[in-house]
């Protein structure tokens, strides 16, 4: 078994947390993998994990009556998926799924709310580097509706 305090570090997302932060997280992570096709999770599921992905790619979908399932976006090695277990309800808002074989890091979302509330500190480190994932996550969305919604009649003015 890979040692997970090493797979942690090395992943992007908790490169910068401090050793005596990495220590504790580790003792909320687990390796998980995911069969191509295979759901990690459903909208309106509780939410309490989130995933680093090390290897393969997921697609972060939404239903939309008479159409089916749409892509909003993507997951790849080195990112973050997941950060409603940071909110309550502590529910999924989307689907995410396996588009091929995928093997992350899932850290218990449950593990690191009560290890945050005994060190603020840590909260804050997690809440800041995760703010800036959603940050940049939303950016990326306004660029596709804007792309999405653009007048094509305008593209010749």
């Amino acid at each position: 078994m890979e040692d997970l305090r090493k797979i942690l570090k090395e992943h992007p997302f908790f490169a910068k947390l401090p050793a005596k932060y990495l220590d504790m997280v580790v003792g909320c992570a687990s390796n998980v993998r995911f069969d191509a096709g295979e759901y990690i999770f459903k909208e309106g599921q509780k939410a309490d994990t989130f995933y680093l992905i090390r290897h393969g790619k997921v697609s972060i979908e939404t239903y939309i009556p008479n159409q089916g399932p749409v892509v909003i976006d993507t997951a790849e090695a080195g990112q973050v998926l997941g950060w409603s277990w940071l909110f309550p309800p502590y529910r999924w808002h989307f689907d995410a799924r396996a588009l091929e074989l995928t093997r992350a890091v899932a850290l218990d979302g449950k593990c690191l709310r009560k290890k945050q509330e005994k060190d603020h500190e840590l909260g804050y480190y997690l809440m800041k580097d995760f703010a800036q994932i959603m940050e940049e996550v939303l950016q990326a969305t306004r660029l596709r509706l804007l792309d999405l919604y653009r007048n094509p009649e305008n593209e010749h003015a």
